[in-house]
Parts: C-alpha cells; structure tokens; sequence
C-alpha cells in the first residue's frame, strides 16, 4: 500500500504496546517470510499511555490485547477518522485508501461523498444555504430533491493534502 498512500501525501506510523526489540524481530520476520521491508516508523507504548488515551485496548478481553485502530489525522492534527477492528479481523487497505482518497476530496473540493461511494463516482454537492441559492439552481443537476443534488464524478489520486 506505501506507493498509493505516497501518491495521496500520506505517511504511516505504527504504535505497538511490544518493546522495541520485539519491534525489531517482527519487523525482520516479515522480511524473512515476505521479502518486504516496514517501509514507516513504529513507535513502543510500553505503558500503554497512548493506547489507553486513545481507546486502542480492547475492553472485556485482556489488559494488553489491543485493537488494531487507524487514525486519520489531518495537516492540522485533527483526528478525522477512526477505523478499529478486533484482533482477530484484518485490516481492509481498500476501504484505507477509499476513505482516505474520500476525506482528501471533500476537502479539496466542498462536497460530500453518498454511502458506499467509491473514487471517480458521483458526489454530492452543498446544499443551498438561502431560497436565492434553491433557485438558482441549474437544470441540469442531478438533484433528487432541493437539498439533494449529485454532481458528475471528480477524480483525485495525487492530493496536495497530508494525512497520516
């Protein structure tokens, strides 16, 4: 996935509750089995202090079983999305990099994504904010309602934004 997040302006940093040693031995157990290098830091949280800010150790089960969580921080620092799944699921990169391409759009371009919208679909334009603007607006949108208008797709992959 590093060559799509590099085309979105994206890093990716890991944070385990494992020391860094075990850090190190996972990290070359993935090369020896896989041919791939962890191409992004991984920080330690031995304490747990991260994790337990932000809500990463799965309750009800263990004191140091965590939830796989991926946080999607903005330029600015602010946590835009959350994504958690229990240990015994796997990550979805598709539905990373859907979400990603979807969060870098809607701020590029103020308009927002339907349920299920994948890139290069349509997305939904703002609403009118006075009667002037729900009137002015041109026949040909595809709206469903006054408030409710589709717009033709906006493809966007190389984005100037920076997410991590």
């Amino acid at each position: 996935m590093e060559p799509e997040l590099k085309k979105r302006n994206c890093s990716l940093i890991g944070l385990s509750i494992d020391s860094t040693p075990s850090h190190l031995a996972w990290i070359k157990n993935i090369y020896n089995s896989t041919g791939i290098k962890v191409p992004f830091p991984i920080i330690s949280d031995l304490d747990m202090k991260i994790s337990r800010k932000y809500g990463m150790l799965a309750p009800n089960i263990s004191n140091t079983q965590t939830i796989r969580s991926v946080f999607f921080i903005d330029p600015e620092q602010k946590i835009r999305a959350i994504l958690q799944y229990p240990m015994t699921n796997g990550r979805n990169t598709g539905e990373i990099l859907r979400l990603l391409d979807a969060l870098q759009l809607t701020d590029k371009e103020s308009v927002s994504t339907p349920a299920n919208w994948i890139p290069g679909s349509s997305v939904i334009t703002p609403s009118p904010k006075t009667s002037e603007e729900m009137f002015s607006t041109p026949a040909n949108n595809n709206c469903i309602d006054w408030y409710l208008c589709y717009n033709s797709p906006i493809h966007t992959t190389n984005s100037n934004n920076n997410f991590f």
